[in-house]
């Protein structure tokens, strides 16, 4: 696992425009408390391993471990239907160690939520989790993405800054 905080810098015509944009809420911002404890669910408790939150199209693309090499996409109000975690059934990781629990993950989530709201200009557009490797990645709207591994995204949580 890598322990190193990544930051790549993206379209500097994004960059350009940054303060020139504001955030737009999305079905996902409407319901946000209600979609990370979907999450929490679905990594806890429904084999996904690996989950991206887009939260500005509404988007959710998890990775399960009985079948790594194929992503599932679900879209806006499915994920937030009545029943929608039902259709998952009840299974682990297929036996791997996840680095972060479910106490870990809800300060992720809870950050998320911070850094998607908290700022209309400079804001979180996606977050992504992975269980297994414990690394940590977010895009922002000044085309900013940060990778950074779990213990290193813990200790910075009282100072972390989006666009550097």
């Amino acid at each position: 696992m890598p322990e190193r905080w990544l930051q790549i810098k993206g379209d500097p015509s994004i960059r350009a425009q940054l303060f020139q944009q504001q955030r737009v809420e999305s079905l996902f911002d409407t319901e946000i408390d209600r979609i990370h404890e979907i999450v929490h669910t679905l990594l806890n408790n429904k084999g996904v391993f690996h989950t991206k939150i887009h939260y500005s199209s509404s988007q959710l693309t998890c990775w399960f471990a009985k079948d790594p090499f194929v992503y599932e996409k679900y879209v806006r109000e499915e994920v937030l239907a009545d029943g929608f975690l039902d259709r998952f059934v009840d299974t682990d990781h297929a036996g791997r160690k996840s680095l972060l629990g479910g106490n870990e993950l809800s300060i992720v989530l809870k950050e998320f939520k911070r850094l998607r709201i908290s700022d209309e200009t400079i804001y979180l557009r996606n977050g992504a989790i992975n269980l297994i490797n414990g690394m940590i990645n977010m895009s922002f709207s000044c085309d900013g993405t940060h990778y950074i591994d779990h213990k290193t995204f813990f200790s910075r949580l009282e100072n972390f800054e989006t666009a550097d």
